[in-house]
């Protein structure tokens, strides 16, 4: 019997953690303590990714607080084609970027989003999901979540890019990875081995970022308390 990858010995993990009564920040810890425990020299690639792209300053130049965000049009996960413009038309948006489905803490992210869609809406906002994946495969990002909320297809990173979110895989990590059985490419439908940080941004209906969350270590999200206090703070 073929040794399990180390992707496939996490999955049990990632149930685990997408079922905890806890925090966001809270699963998404336990699920870094388990890969760590399972292979300490992937938990050391990624912590070598992570100085790295701190160093070089990935994200910081995203829009602040205050400053406009870029229009997008993009399709959603039923074919269906999303405008900045037309979605805060009807209120305030919450817009979370996501490595993509193959991603275990993009798919605890998602099912805490998920988790918070009805509130989130009962406050007069809307929330989307961006990935770099193709509409059939951002359809699975939230698979058995009772409520999905639109997952936007940005193809090539290329709202990434403009966003300064994007940055190049190492030659280390992309060995680990695909080792580890995450190879996206198939997902992106390119080999260029481009991800976006998974950052979160709370846009107004004036089109001005209201609050941000960029960490270039993608174990790290937004906890969902802190996006509906910005929305709640945004409906007084």
């Amino acid at each position: 019997m073929a040794e399990k990858t180390l992707s496939e010995a996490l999955q049990d993990c990632t149930v685990r953690c997408q079922n905890m009564q806890a925090p966001l920040t809270a699963r998404l810890e336990a699920f870094a303590n388990d890969v760590r425990k399972l292979s300490p020299d992937f938990a050391d690639i990624v912590d070598r990714m992570i100085e790295h792209l701190k160093a070089t300053g990935v994200g910081e130049n995203a829009p602040k607080p205050g400053e406009p965000l870029p229009n997008f049009m993009m399709p959603d996960q039923n074919g269906r084609l999303q405008t900045l413009d037309d979605l805060i038309a009807k209120g305030p948006l919450v817009i979370a970027f996501h490595r993509g489905h193959w991603c275990p803490y993009c798919r605890i992210n998602a099912q805490a989003l998920a988790a918070i869609y009805r509130e989130v809406k009962s406050l007069g906002a809307e929330l989307v999901a961006i990935t770099p994946e193709s509409e059939r495969f951002n359809a699975e990002l939230t698979q058995g979540s009772r409520d999905t909320f639109p997952i936007l297809s940005d193809m090539d990173n290329g709202y990434a890019l403009m966003l300064n979110l994007a940055f190049l895989v190492s030659d280390e990590k992309r060995r680990a990875m695909t080792a580890a059985g995450w190879d996206f490419s198939t997902f992106q439908g390119n080999t260029h081995w481009t991800l976006p940080i998974p950052a979160t941004f709370i846009v107004g209906q004036d089109g001005l970022v209201k609050a941000r969350f960029i960490d270039p270590d993608y174990r790290k999200r937004m906890d969902t308390a802190e996006i509906l206090t910005a929305l709640k703070r945004l409906a007084n």
